[in-house]
């Protein structure tokens, strides 16, 4: 009787050891599943995007009531399993748009290392090889990604195959970001021709356009959003520009309920929006201003020692 049980003892090891094997290879090749799965990633497109001169600002004011797929772990996890590193990133940009600045926040967040080509907003002749004439644009791998969250959504999957619908409340932010806090920006970065300007001089140290070129679309640009950016106001609802940025600010601030982060102690994607819309206005007038009249000083500098520096360089115009 012993020597039959010791028997049975030593079946059910062996067949614990050939479980746990079986489990983790179904893991593994499951992953791997979901890896190659993702490589052919559609989603819906979702208009987070700039367009120039007379299209610019059309894409900030259209609705965003799409569900993104994220992860619901609290931070944006960082650090993955089987990390997916792509061989060339080029971002099609303009250096003050907050949805261009929104996908270079997360490619610095997670350490991807992208090249810029610096879009002419008057003439797009860096674009013109593209269907899509609005900003950003991701080129991965010779791949066409368009719309900023739709951008973020598939690189995002790409990092984190085995990831699944954004919680609620990161849901909420993302969804505050697109339908609220860009529709703040533009009556303040362009509340006055001198404050147009100044948010146009990028132009002048930025991209490889002619001299021509550059002074064409600091001066044409500057215009064409000052007057832009009165209608916007109007059509907001905006009486005070720079209450309406403070007091979004403020609410930021207040969403985060004494955490470092959104993500608590570590940047979800909710904090990548915010940082990565707000952080083109931060040298202006309009950005020191909020700044110095609110509490988000804190954050956001938290916010940029998390970035990683782009390790890329400006390339020429396609």
């Amino acid at each position: 009787m012993a020597a039959t049980m010791r028997k049975f003892s030593r079946l059910a090891a062996t067949a614990r050891t050939a479980s746990s094997f079986s489990t983790a290879a179904t893991v593994t090749t499951t992953r791997r599943h979901l890896i190659l799965q993702t490589a052919s990633y559609n989603s819906k497109n979702i208009p987070h995007s700039y367009t120039p001169q007379s299209h610019w600002l059309s894409s900030i004011t259209t609705g965003h009531n799409s569900v993104i797929s994220y992860s619901t772990a609290t931070s944006a996890a960082r650090h993955v399993d089987e990390k997916y590193v792509p061989n060339d990133v080029v971002l099609y940009q303009y250096q003050a748009c907050p949805f261009c600045n929104k996908v270079k926040a997360f490619l610095e967040y997670y350490d991807i290392p992208y090249k810029i080509v610096e879009v002419n907003p008057m003439n797009k002749k860096e674009i013109k090889w593209s269907d899509y004439k609005k900003v950003p644009i991701l080129k991965v791998d010779g791949e066409e990604m368009v719309n900023s969250s739709d951008i973020i959504d598939k690189m995002f999957q790409r990092l984190h195959p085995d990831s699944v619908s954004v919680d609620d409340e990161t849901q909420k932010w993302l969804e505050w970001v697109d339908n609220h806090l860009v529709h703040v920006l533009s009556p303040n970065i362009y509340r006055s021709p001198s404050e147009a300007l100044e948010s146009f001089d990028y132009i002048t140290t930025h991209g490889n356009f002619s001299f021509m070129d550059r002074v064409v679309a600091k001066y044409g640009g500057a215009a064409a959003m000052y007057f832009v950016s009165k209608k916007l106001k109007k059509r907001h609802n905006i009486t005070d520009e720079r209450k309406a940025l403070y007091d979004a600010a403020e609410t930021w601030v207040d969403a985060l309920k004494g955490r470092q982060y959104l993500g608590g102690s570590e940047p979800n994607l909710g904090d990548l929006a915010v940082f990565g819309v707000l952080r083109p206005i931060r040298d202006l007038k309009s950005g020191k201003d909020m700044f110095e009249n609110t509490r988000i000083g804190e954050w956001f500098t938290r916010m940029e020692n998390q970035m990683k520096p782009n390790r890329g360089t400006n390339l020429p115009g396609a």
